[in-house]
């Protein structure tokens, strides 16, 4: 590979992707709104009609992390319609001009929404299972994915499609910091019952190990025009979950056992199905493909990102 153009380089997953990627030979492009001196930088919004041809001119692989994010509280009239024009209309535009300019490989970071939301009573989710997305996000992704599919058939340039579920690690956000924020402020949590549940989550750094491996066609020819769901592939419950982030934060675990039946009773009651359901519920996914095809395996274990994230809260890191 000569050059790589990265969406989303400021992100969560985008950040430490660009830093893996500068250790490595080659040219790194960025494309979006936030200046950056990590590579050559191109402003552009990633819409349905923005120009991407001078950014794409020479790019081998173009790996897009941007997106709109799923968003708890969102009040926008239109959700789905806000997710489209970037997930679903921006993602294609920029990969159909990618195609036009002759790049080799379009990695798209997608999302285990687009299988559903929840694994309970059935078995853990794959790239062949019958798609059911729930929500906005999932859907803008899910058909993101089919045009990517679509357009490598007419066009030739390889797409790869990856499929985290929730991903953790320095500086994460949303339900897995309030995870985090709850053991730190040693709260006693009535969840020491709710053990029978499995949650696959996947470390940011085997997820961006991952995709530079999906990245690499000369070493992944196989992993062309493939969908991958991965995970750390050490599924835990929701109280295993809370030990662990407690042992890594160096605090003691106050879960104390209730009935699960009045968990989600109350959950109910008060109009947070959704977080019972996450709670209390399993989403697991079966990610022997990308290990088997692709020979890829995690490169640290749960344990090892936690302890990392602990380090990086408390300033050591």
């Amino acid at each position: 590979m000569e050059n790589i153009l990265v969406t989303g380089y400021s992100g969560f997953v985008g950040a430490p992707l660009v830093k893996a990627l500068a250790s490595v030979p080659y040219s790194l492009r960025l494309l979006g709104r936030q200046a950056s001196d990590k590579g050559g930088f191109y402003r552009s919004d990633i819409d349905a009609t923005s120009n991407y041809t001078e950014a794409l001119h020479g790019v081998d692989v173009v790996i897009h992390c941007a997106a709109r994010a799923h968003i708890m509280k969102d009040v926008v009239r239109d959700q789905l319609a806000e997710f489209r024009a970037i997930n679903t209309l921006g993602t294609l535009n920029l990969a159909q001009q990618a195609a036009d300019t002759v790049a080799k490989r379009f990695v798209f970071i997608s999302t285990i929404k687009v299988n559903g939301e929840s694994t309970t009573g059935a078995d853990p989710f794959t790239d062949k299972d019958y798609v059911t997305p729930d929500d906005p996000y999932g859907v803008s992704k899910f058909e993101a994915e089919q045009g990517l599919l679509e357009l490598a058939r007419k066009s030739g340039m390889e797409v790869i499609i990856i499929r985290p579920p929730l991903v953790y690690g320095p500086s994460v956000k949303g339900n897995f910091s309030s995870i985090i924020n709850l053991v730190k402020k040693n709260y006693p949590l009535p969840l020491a019952s709710i053990i029978q549940n499995k949650r696959s989550l996947i470390a940011l750094e085997n997820l961006v190990d991952f995709i530079l491996l999906c990245a690499d066609y000369n070493k992944t020819p196989q992993a062309a025009n493939q969908t991958f769901v991965i995970s750390d592939g050490e599924d835990v419950s929701t109280a295993e979950l809370f030990h662990r982030v407690a042992k890594a934060y160096g605090k003691k675990s106050r879960l104390f056992p209730f009935p699960v039946s009045l968990l989600r009773l109350g959950a109910k009651l008060l109009g947070k199905q959704d977080m019972a359901d996450r709670l209390l519920g399993s989403l697991q996914v079966d990610s022997s493909k990308a290990r088997e095809l692709l020979g890829w395996k995690p490169v640290i274990t749960m344990e090892e990102q936690l302890r990392k994230m602990a380090e990086v809260d408390s300033g050591e890191g």
